[in-house]
């Protein structure tokens, strides 16, 4: 499959890119879809583009194609705002259900910046409500009867351990909590069938697996039950029931609708319907037999070649994500070493290496020459050179 596919991405020369968990590689038919939209559409209709090019639909048919990979029915995912805006709103429409429950449930493999908002949010509200955060293997064990909302990250970002969303969401619903799962390192990941476990919220970004480029927009799945009863606590104009009615009063739109917040990004949108494009022709079961094949090779050719790594990430490829994590003392000068020598994979604190399988567009032999690579540099020592150790803001 990767043979077919990898050639629709603009990959740097000389580059083996084991990051795309963190940015997706270019789609070469992003540029001239960037171009269109700019010269036929923002350059011949300009405010026109509105309606005569369809740019007020595209959250809304954007989330329909996404809802695919994630097991979503149509009309239950919209695009747009960022990340932490959408992880605000589910968190804020979920406590608003649950009115008699104080407790949001988390744990320490959650994203910080997911944290961050539910910490910010619970404070403004003031009224006790607390953030209890415990060990990812912890989680099904302390859902209780006091929790309100369960909020969790299905891949962590550090490790790629993979939560087990069935079992968890059945356990939150069995206790009467509303569940919301981040899947920024999920969606083009893993199968993932938020339906089929009858999830009530889910969240992402479309900038990792998805390929929708730097600054591509977040996503937002809400269960069609709990869209209708929703008063969303970011009572955006796009999400007004008549935005250009310009009422003083709010109304929320129908269903998912009401979950817009600001105006399309309509050039990232371009950008991301690009991808998506490529996205409809893949299967990720396929997807995924192949990603675990090259995280699972990778694993072996590392550990019998550079011995003074550990594995962070969980054997068994069932329990993992598409991403395969090591740690190391001096792991961020590790790491700068390879990007250094055309192996691209980032860093996360405090000593971890991380390497992100996509086989839209990874193959053998990139894992073959990313394994064979960091055995020299960890074998030399070339890594414990002083540029290395200089930290970057981006790591």
């Amino acid at each position: 499959m990767s043979g077919h596919f990898r050639d629709l991405f603009q990959l740097p020369g000389g580059i083996v890119y084991l990051d795309g968990n963190s940015l997706g590689p270019l789609p070469k038919s992003v540029p001239a879809a960037l171009e269109r939209v700019a010269r036929d559409e923002w350059g011949t209709m300009a405010i026109g583009g509105w309606n005569r090019a369809g740019w007020m639909a595209q959250p809304s048919s954007l989330g329909d194609e996404i809802g695919k990979l994630i097991g979503a029915p149509a009309g239950s995912v919209v695009t747009g705002d960022t990340l932490s805006i959408k992880v605000y709103q589910a968190l804020a429409t979920a406590l608003s259900l649950q009115p008699e429950r104080r407790v949001v449930l988390s744990d320490n493999g959650n994203f910080p910046t997911d944290l961050y908002m539910a910490d910010g949010l619970l404070r403004s509200l003031d009224k006790s409500h607390e953030l209890r955060i415990v060990s990812p293997e912890d989680v099904l064990d302390t859902i209780t009867e006091d929790a309100a909302v369960v909020m969790l990250t299905q891949v962590d970002y550090r490790t790629g351990r993979m939560h087990d969303m069935a079992a968890i969401t059945a356990k939150a619903h069995a206790c009467s909590a509303l569940v919301i799962w981040d899947l920024a390192h999920s969606a083009g990941a893993v199968p993932v069938d938020l339906a089929g476990c009858e999830a009530d919220f889910a969240v992402g970004c479309t900038y990792k697996y998805l390929n929708g480029g730097p600054g591509a927009p977040a996503f937002i799945f809400v269960r069609s039950d709990h869209a209708e009863k929703a008063q969303p606590a970011l009572a955006g104009w796009l999400g007004h029931e008549a935005p250009f009615a310009f009422d003083l009063d709010y109304r929320p739109g129908a269903g998912i609708e009401r979950f817009r917040v600001g105006t399309p990004s309509v050039l990232q949108m371009a950008a991301l319907q690009a991808s998506m494009d490529i996205w409809a022709q893949a299967d990720m079961v396929d997807l995924r037999e192949q990603s675990i094949a090259l995280s699972q090779h990778f694993i072996a050719l590392v550990e019998a070649d550079s011995p003074d790594l550990k594995l962070t990430s969980p054997r068994d490829p069932a329990q993992r994500g598409s991403q395969v994590s090591f740690a190391f003392e001096h792991g961020y000068a590790v790491m700068q070493a390879l990007i250094a020598r055309g192996v691209v994979g980032d860093f996360r604190a405090p000593n971890l290496i991380r390497f992100g399988f996509a086989p839209l567009y990874n193959t053998m032999g990139d894992v073959d020459l990313a394994a064979d690579t960091l055995a020299d540099i960890m074998k030399s020592a070339a890594w414990d050179r002083p540029e290395f150790h200089q930290r970057q803001k981006v790591t």
